[in-house]
């Protein structure tokens, strides 16, 4: 299953790296051989969102002065692990697609408990 998920990633990316160079034709030619080099920017892309959670987090927390989680924390935290989960399938490493895959399932889960608290408050504010 993994492989044919990663299989299918690395086709998306080729068809990707074709439409970058028909739009871009200064691109380097590699781009449709070596979906490789586009891979890495995806994991490093999925690397900065999920580390400017922290600075997000980091930032919040100055300003109000005391240690806060925003809701933009799980935002990055969803962005991140996504990108980063997308980029282990490819790699077919079982470790950190299990490490992604219930993180995901953990920042969801956060996201939906606060929902779930701003509903019930606004619930009681009109009662």
């Amino acid at each position: 299953m993994i492989a044919f998920l990663s299989a299918s990633i690395e086709m998306a990316v080729r068809s990707f790296a074709n439409a970058l160079l028909a739009v871009f034709p200064f691109l380097p030619a590699s781009l449709a051989t070596n979906p490789e080099q586009i891979m890495i920017i995806i994991g490093f892309a999925g690397q900065g969102l999920f580390a400017m959670r922290f600075i997000v987090q980091w930032l919040t927390s100055e300003g109000q002065g005391r240690s806060v989680i925003p809701i933009a924390f799980w935002y990055f935290s969803i962005g991140g692990g996504a990108v980063l989960l997308l980029y282990a399938i490819w790699r077919q490493d079982p470790v950190i697609i299990c490490g992604q895959g219930l993180g995901l399932f953990i920042y969801l889960r956060n996201l939906f408990l606060i929902r779930k608290s701003q509903s019930n408050a606004a619930k009681g504010d009109t009662a």
